[in-house]
């Protein structure tokens, strides 16, 4: 079992201690990323020693922290090929605990807020970040403190309240919640487990990585489509790529990362078009996509950076387009995938009708959430 030896900032390359919790790099705010002893592995770790371990993300605990999980049983989802193309496959996250791909983050977030002993917990969301966080909490025995928008999907907010978390619903987007948690945060000695605001939620996520390889038999796709809002799963499959190259379990080959956004809360395709490093704040976000509605990713730059090195690229769906690729899903696919998961098949159909990708690629769709999260949504938009 690897070791946690310290946290590496994103942008400075700072090393820092994990003997203490930390939330950003204090030099230049950059994110930071776990890093583990992976040397006495390297090339003796066998993959096959996979086979028979618990069917859920902790089957990976050699590359997570050495500590006892808050477990509901999430991670392994099932990798579906689709019925109607062979190179095709959905990677569907709303079988986990709480409905969504979220459950993984939050997981390891919270297993190490209650390893380090942090007892209050906040958090500012778009809606299943906030149900998960309050799964977690209550699992565990820490305070969940949510702070998300008033229009999000009635299951989000009926599971926060039902979890016992402390909720403040604000007139605004998640960004008016992420400045609501940080104004009160230290006055009210709680811990900001905001996307990329600390290391362990991108360890929860990488595991999706993990079994991306697993699943497909240690040989990556081609292309992975991911509905990106924080970016928080992208990031982290391509950390478990470059761990899983480094222990000899796969080669260098790595997939087309594409970022997939609501076309009413662009910055990451805007940014992509217009070659920057970093996005912009998106005024007047909006979309039924909850997920979507994040005016900027606070490690946007690792987005990108990501796009580019991957060769991928950054698409846009329309709110009509989602639900119509909802449908689509559901129908043809047996699979009821939320606005933000269905978002991906709209992205795929664009690109290969562009050219960018051909059928015969094979390629991974990621379905983040269940639709039965959104039943009030999609079903007001009959």
């Amino acid at each position: 079992m690897a070791v946690l030896t310290h946290f590496e900032c994103t942008k400075c390359g700072e090393h820092i201690s994990a003997a203490e919790p930390q939330t950003v790099c204090p030099k230049d705010g950059g994110s930071l990323y776990a890093r583990y002893d992976l040397e006495p592995y390297r090339g003796l770790a066998s993959r096959d020693s996979l086979k028979g371990r618990a069917a859920s993300m902790w089957r990976y605990s050699d590359v997570l922290p050495q500590v006892e999980p808050v477990t509901l049983g999430e991670g392994f989802t099932p990798m579906i090929r689709s019925r109607h193309n062979p190179n095709l496959f959905i990677k569907d996250e709303g079988l986990n605990p709480t409905g969504s791909f979220k459950a993984r983050g939050l997981c390891a977030g919270v297993t190490m807020c209650k390893a380090y002993g942090i007892k209050k917990i906040a958090i500012p969301s778009a809606g299943n970040a906030a149900s998960a966080l309050a799964a977690y909490c209550a699992a565990g025995g820490l305070e969940a403190h949510i702070f998300m928008p008033k229009d999000v999907p009635i299951a989000n907010r009926v599971e926060c309240q039902q979890y016992g978390a402390h909720v403040t619903f604000v007139d605004g987007l998640i960004s008016d919640c992420a400045k609501m948690v940080n104004e009160r945060k230290q006055a009210e000695g709680w811990f900001d487990i905001s996307s990329l605001k600390e290391p362990f939620r991108v360890e929860g996520k990488k595991t999706m990585g993990y079994e991306v390889a697993e699943q497909l038999d240690w040989k990556l796709p081609d292309a992975i489509f991911y509905p990106t809002g924080g970016g928080v799963g992208l990031i982290g499959m391509w950390k478990a790529f470059e761990e899983m190259q480094y222990l000899g379990w796969i080669g260098s080959e790595r997939p087309k990362m594409i970022a997939v956004q609501a076309a009413g809360c662009a910055p990451i395709p805007k940014a992509w078009d217009e070659h920057k490093p970093t996005s912009e704040f998106w005024n007047d976000a909006h979309t039924i996509a909850a997920g979507l509605r994040v005016p900027k990713a606070y490690a946007d730059y690792i987005i990108l950076n990501i796009l580019r090195d991957s060769k991928g690229t950054a698409v846009t769906a329309t709110d009509a387009e989602m639900l119509q690729a909802v449908s689509s899903l559901a129908s043809k696919e047996g699979i009821f995938a939320s606005p933000e998961g269905a978002a991906t098949l709209v992205a795929y159909d664009k690109l290969i009708a562009s050219g960018f990708l051909k059928s015969s690629d094979r390629v991974v769709l990621f379905n983040t959430g269940s639709g039965l999260k959104y039943i009030d949504v999609i079903d007001g938009k009959r």
